[in-house]
């Protein structure tokens, strides 16, 4: 396990240290766990930006595709 240095203002130390006593973990595993947390959280928010994209070129797609069933639909000679 890596050691890391990190500078936090006084507030949010303070907040972290009453969380953490609050869950009776240790300091350190509060804020390990905040970071597991907002990993999560931006990980999700890749995926679905990701998704978001993937989805809006199979709606131009379909929206196409569709297109051409609706000629075909009101003109069976097709």
């Amino acid at each position: 396990m890596t050691t890391l240095s990190v500078r936090l203002s006084d507030e949010l130390l303070k907040e972290a240290e009453h969380s953490a006593k609050a869950m009776h973990v240790p300091r350190a595993e509060y804020i390990r766990r905040a970071i597991e947390a907002m990993n999560k959280e931006v990980l999700t928010r890749r995926r679905r930006e990701r998704l978001m994209k993937v989805s809006a070129r199979v709606k131009k797609e379909s929206m196409r595709v569709n297109a051409e069933f609706s000629v075909i639909e009101h003109d069976p000679e097709i």
